[in-house]
């Protein structure tokens, strides 16, 4: 079979389909990516149809202030739809080169819903994190028509009638649990195989024997994340009991009381922590619990305030306010999850639904039933 993953150029939402990419092609299938290039190229490996060219929009273009609808509107208006406009040729490019049996399509690359419906070929949604699951506007009528009548443009413009783009008739896989996550409500079928995450190859020993506590918002959050990384060192020099390590993209950050890393390989360090801090980025928040570590969630845009929400009511951690949260705050969340016992209980309990559902392994295998 030969299977097309249309995806936008964003490492957290290429990732998970890397391992499944690398599951198929072991089991004899051919496999090609599609999407805005050379960007996709330093993301992935093997072939890559080019499709559109993102940095006119590029997500990261937004201003760091936007929140709420602000932010969700200039995610739909400045980045999702014209994408999609600039991605379509590329993809029927591909479609026509490639000839795919199936194609797999992220959430946030929506040409790939509109080709593969115009040419009648089965497609699944990648929904490499799960807030859409939950329909996040269900409770917000007049967001949720707006959100429709930019897809109801889209598709007019592309020849597609029918479909919530977002969402394929045929197959949804969803990277997450529902331990974790809960039913979606969705009309279509939904598959929860779990994250597929990474080898990081090497070792990585702590330190010292304390407990170890991470803090880490991602190197997009780099410039938003200042403030909150400097008031997690200063938490830090209150807790001499704990091993603290603040993972800081820009290499500002100086500190006696903390380690500080300008990167680190997750996986490898979350097998050694007894608490992680995030922004609750769902490949981040996966890791975590992936190693049964339970979280502080400090959500800044987007998804991560439902995927704080699911981890909060999975008794997995705790949340904080990003913009608000000082020294004190910090050092209250992280002693409160390292002292009580549920947390560390329900991030176990998450970590078997993640090695029950399969992963790459499960997402391969509801793809090859497209066929």
């Amino acid at each position: 079979m030969r299977f097309l993953l249309v995806v936008p150029p964003l490492a957290g939402h290429v990732a998970p389909l890397r391992g499944v990419a690398s599951v198929l092609a072991a089991r004899g299938h051919a496999v090609a990516w599609c999407g805005p290039d050379p960007e996709l190229s330093t993301l992935v490996a093997g072939r890559v149809f080019p499709a559109g060219d993102s940095r006119p929009f590029a997500v990261a273009l937004r201003p760091p202030g936007l929140r709420g609808f602000a932010a969700l509107k200039y995610l739909w208006e400045s980045y999702l739809v014209p994408l999609a406009d600039a991605m379509v040729p590329g993809v029927q490019s591909a479609v026509s080169s490639f000839e795919p049996d199936v194609v797999v399509v992220d959430q946030q690359a929506m040409a790939g819903a509109l080709v593969a419906s115009r040419c009648g070929l089965p497609w699944a949604t990648s929904a490499s994190t799960s807030t859409e699951l939950a329909d996040p506007l269900g409770s917000l009528p007049k967001i949720a028509s707006w959100v429709s009548d930019l897809q109801a443009g889209l598709r007019a413009r592309h020849g597609v009638l029918l479909g919530d783009l977002r969402f394929s008739p045929h197959l949804v896989l969803a990277f997450t649990t529902r331990a974790l996550a809960g039913e979606s409500g969705l009309a279509v079928p939904v598959s929860y195989v779990g994250p597929a995450l990474p080898a990081v190859p090497g070792e990585w020993s702590p330190a010292d024997d304390r407990p170890l506590v991470v803090v880490t918002l991602g190197t997009s959050n780099a410039a938003a994340g200042a403030r909150f990384l400097a008031e997690s060192v200063d938490a830090f020099a209150g807790m001499p009991s704990v091993q603290g390590l603040v993972v800081d993209p820009t290499g500002h950050l100086i500190s006696e009381s903390a380690g500080l890393a300008r990167w680190i390989p997750q996986p490898a360090v979350f097998a050694h922590a007894s608490a992680v801090v995030c922004h609750g980025g769902h490949n981040t928040v996966c890791e975590a619990l992936s190693a049964g570590v339970p979280l502080v969630v400090a959500p800044i845009r987007d998804d991560q305030s439902m995927l704080a929400q699911q981890v909060v009511t999975a008794s997995a951690g705790v949340r904080l306010r990003f913009d608000r949260a000082k020294a004190a705050d910090i050092r209250d969340a992280v002693t409160t999850v390292l002292s009580t016992s549920d947390y560390s209980a329900g991030a176990a309990r998450i970590r078997a639904s993640f090695e029950a559902a399969g992963g790459a392994e499960e997402a391969a295998t509801h793809l090859e039933s497209l066929g």
